[in-house]
């Protein structure tokens, strides 16, 4: 499960879907309708925030918008939540960058062409549910070597 902090204009085709799929699973582990994945750390940022299933909600609001933009056949009914704006959730600038460069990997293998829309020099654009703040990379990210 890979629920990106990076704003989700980034991803490619199959990325971005991955990403509404692993949203979905993830709030429906959140609301309490499965067991499984409960302890991912993918999780945890959600699991602390105050409102976590509207905070998971707005997370997949955005994901929804850029499938839209890009004409994709999302399902918004499927968002358990109808919050529009939770508290943002904090996101390091170490983390930014380990996705961005983890990120980068994928899309020279799967789609070089969205490769060059990521600027290397930069911090890129978070998750509109997220703020950066200044850290390393996050306790619960399960860092590959060479990253």
């Amino acid at each position: 499960m890979r629920l990106w902090s990076l704003h989700p204009r980034y991803l490619d085709a199959k990325g971005l879907v991955a990403l509404w799929r692993e949203g979905l699973l993830a709030q429906k582990v959140i609301g309490g309708h499965i067991r499984g994945y409960g302890n991912h750390p993918q999780l945890e940022r959600f699991c602390t925030h105050p409102a976590r299933l509207d905070a998971m909600g707005c997370y997949l609001r955005a994901v929804w918008d850029e499938g839209c933009r890009r004409g994709y056949r999302f399902n918004r009914s499927k968002i358990e939540s109808s919050a529009v704006r939770v508290p943002a959730i904090e996101v390091t600038e170490g983390q930014l960058r380990y996705e961005h460069s983890h990120l980068a990997a994928k899309l020279e293998r799967r789609d070089p062409e969205r490769l060059r829309l990521l600027d290397q020099d930069q911090v890129p654009e978070p998750h509109p549910s997220f703020v950066v703040v200044p850290g390393p990379v996050a306790s619960w990210e399960r860092v590959k070597n060479g990253m």
